[in-house]
């Protein structure tokens, strides 16, 4: 048998490369901490491999930190170092600015300098361009210049390039998705070793997964600023994190995840930003129950993991470390690659900051109110009697609520002391009417106590 020979590919001659190409791309630092130090070490590490595939050197030439002998302890002696971020960001040899410093103030000064001095900007500050976003776009386009965030969303997860890249002939219906590794570590530990909140957190902190102020982790702050950036990504709008709703999980008790397991479901805390046809976008952010067969329920511990519906692709799912300082000295390092590749082109030729040229930018794009969001619901009722259970199946029915599903909460559920409880699954119904039908319920004869509400997601393709 004769094989056909193997094919040879001889590469056409390469355009003599630019002035600009043939140096490195010089790289300013602010800030040398969990990811800035990630960031040297991967670029030490693999620099190489990385100039291989940008087809130039990365180099940092400067680092501002608070403690200078500590970071020459990171980067050693070949790299300059400064106290003053200003001149990191202003530094005449300086192509690309990786603000690793985190905050919104100063950070957002400091951004808006290195853009205004020519210079391309790389972050993983999801809180800075939830805030300023707009406006540090905005002035990126006027002076010709690259923002590039894919770390400050979700972390090692490729989901910003996904959105704007991958996906772009899609009309993108829905995006979810588990994008806090500290709430899903915590949801992960109530659930699996019946734990309640605070022993939880404390193990987070203990492990290093939670900051000593872990607000904007349990609050779902953190989360609200990544759904935001995904959100302006999809819908072609401006960001919008202002206008999210925000429900975090100190209020979510143990009684209630152990209940979800009975009924088949899981608690995660998720963002989600889903198109509502011309009425508008749901962006929030909240504690659901998730269906346990569903593939987002099987993300434990600190992982992360995005799902995104697109009208062609269907649903596609991208899974990955939800921190880490070398994990998203990944996600960094992949955007100073594509700075060095696109560096020297025309502004109009790049990739656009949120996936949409501006002309194309909905700006009047609205965002809807809690009132109008609708969701299936959970709720958990407290009775007098286990007899009551019908009772309040028929007097939801009759407050217009659909109801799929009633049960008593097993015993094993229970914590000593604690009476009967009444267990509803609702199909898809507006927040209003639940709101209403929450309260009214609260003052009802049957009722023991305040009533608990959570939605169900169920995320179908």
């Amino acid at each position: 048998m004769v094989r056909d020979p193997v094919p040879s590919f001889v590469e056409a001659p390469l355009l003599p490369p630019s002035a600009t190409a043939m140096r490195p791309l010089r790289v300013g630092m602010i800030g040398i901490g969990t990811v800035g130090a990630g960031t040297f070490r991967v670029l030490a590490r693999n620099q190489g491999l990385i100039a291989g595939r940008a087809g130039r050197g990365i180099k940092l030439v400067v680092v501002c930190a608070r403690s200078l002998a500590r970071a020459m302890g990171v980067v050693g002696k070949d790299v300059a170092l400064t106290n003053d971020p200003m001149q990191v960001a202003t530094h005449p040899e300086v192509d690309v600015l990786v603000e690793a410093a985190g905050g919104t103030g100063p950070a957002r000064d400091w951004v808006l300098a290195a853009i205004r001095a020519g210079k391309h900007v790389v972050t993983a500050n999801k809180a800075l361009l939830a805030t300023h976003g707009n406006e540090i776009f905005t002035a990126a386009r006027q002076h010709g210049v690259a923002v590039a965030y894919e770390g400050a969303v979700a972390v090692s997860i490729p989901i910003v390039k996904a959105l704007r890249e991958g996906l772009t002939a899609n009309r993108i219906e829905w995006v979810a998705g588990i994008i806090n590794g500290t709430t899903n570590f915590i949801l992960s530990k109530m659930r699996d070793e019946g734990v309640g909140f605070a022993e939880a957190l404390a193990q987070a902190q203990a492990l290093g997964y939670a900051e000593a102020d872990p607000t904007f982790d349990i609050e779902g702050i953190d989360a609200a600023h990544k759904i935001s950036l995904l959100a302006a990504n999809a819908f072609g709008m401006p960001v919008r994190f202002a206008d999210a709703q925000v429900e975090g999980i100190t209020a979510l008790q143990g009684l209630d995840v152990a209940c979800a397991g009975q009924l088949g479901y899981r608690i995660k805390l998720l963002g989600v930003a889903r198109r509502r046809g011309d009425e508008g976008i749901e962006l929030r952010v909240q504690p659901a129950l998730v269906p346990a067969t569903h593939m987002l329920a099987h993300v434990n511990g600190s992982m992360n993991a995005v799902m995104v519906k697109g009208d062609a692709s269907g649903v596609t799912m991208y899974y990955g470390a939800g921190a880490g300082g070398e994990q998203t000295a990944s996600a960094v390092i992949a955007d100073l690659v594509d700075v060095a590749r696109l560096d020297g082109t025309h502004a109009g030729q790049r990739v656009p900051h949120l996936g949409f040229h501006p002309h194309a930018v909905d700006g009047q794009l609205a965002v809807l109110p809690r009132a109008k969001v609708h969701t299936r619901h959970y709720l958990r009722v407290p009775v007098h009697s286990a007899q009551q259970i019908e009772a309040v199946g028929a007097w939801l029915a009759g407050q217009h609520v659909p109801v799929l599903q009633v049960a008593l909460a097993h015993d094993t559920a229970l914590p000593p002391g604690t009476g009967p409880q009444v267990l509803v699954l609702t199909d898809a119904v507006a927040q209003a009417t639940v709101d209403l039908a929450v309260h009214a319920l609260t003052a009802h004869t049957a009722v023991a106590g305040p009533v608990v509400a959570l939605r169900v997601e169920v995320l179908q393709g």
